[in-house]
């Protein structure tokens, strides 16, 4: 699936390893580097429902990559700061 608005062309692919995503993406979006062509999307992974998140993502199809805030609850705590809730739905056993 391509993002309406991606601005990669059709056919690329995006399989950083674990490195790569720390120093060429995340290093750079810490310290306001602007990205050549914009492949990690900013999301509030907090705001949204589990499911609707693949949709946020500029790419992928197994995999998602996204850049969200870490909001916590309590300023100098480690808790975070969650707006929204799962229900887990349990079936009858016969």
């Amino acid at each position: 699936m391509r993002h309406p608005h991606s601005s990669v062309p059709q056919g690329f692919r995006f399989h950083p390893t674990d490195e790569e995503l720390i120093l060429h993406y995340l290093m750079k979006k810490l310290s306001s580097s602007l990205f050549p062509v914009s492949i990690i999307s900013d999301v509030d992974i907090y705001k949204f429902d589990p499911w609707d998140l693949p949709d946020k993502a500029m790419l992928g199809e197994k995999e998602w990559y996204v850049f969200s805030p870490k909001d916590r609850k309590y300023p100098n705590g480690a808790m975070p700061k969650w707006s929204s809730w799962i229900r887990v739905l349990e079936s009858n056993r016969d």
